[in-house]
């Protein structure tokens, strides 16, 4: 977040220093562009990763977890609409690595959203989830703690 504000301050200072009539954003993103460089030679005095590091990892957990919501609401409603086997619903134990109440919090939102499974129970001694699945054959059961996986990884590089 310092990094952030500082960048923004840098920014706004160049624009200041070039001594033009008006605000024009050309001259504010060269300034954010310098500030980015400045920050980059300077980051490791803040005792944090660059920014924009964050950025796009937060932007590739965003394109995997909707890419993830896409594919299990095909499958519900591959299920509701052309139903040619039974289901098997069932529950599955997840033990996660993650500590933080935030992250934890953030893992059972990712998989309540999708569709298809819901967490039922966390455990915090062990950390661990009990997750009800609408269908829990080999290969869905292996897809789920597949995602979740996915999901737990993300978070994990997105706190660290």
């Amino acid at each position: 977040m310092r990094q952030i504000g500082l960048n923004m301050m840098i920014a706004i200072l160049w624009v200041l220093f070039q001594d033009e009539d008006a605000f024009r954003f050309p001259t504010f993103v060269a300034g954010y562009l310098i500030g980015l460089i400045i920050i980059y030679l300077l980051h490791r005095f803040f005792d944090q990763e660059f920014y924009p590091k964050k950025l796009w990892v937060s932007i590739k957990f965003l394109l995997i977890y909707l890419y993830q919501l896409m594919t299990s609401t095909f499958s519900i409603a591959n299920y509701v609409l052309f139903r040619e086997k039974q289901m098997a619903p069932g529950l599955v134990r997840y033990e996660t690595k993650l500590q933080t109440d935030w992250a934890i919090t953030f893992l059972t939102i990712m998989v309540i959203i999708t569709p298809g499974s819901t967490v039922i129970r966390v455990d915090r001694d062990p950390n661990i989830f009990l997750i009800h699945a609408i269908d829990l054959t080999e290969k869905e059961r292996k897809n789920l703690l597949k995602s979740i996986k996915q999901y737990e990884a993300l978070i994990l590089e997105v706190t660290k």
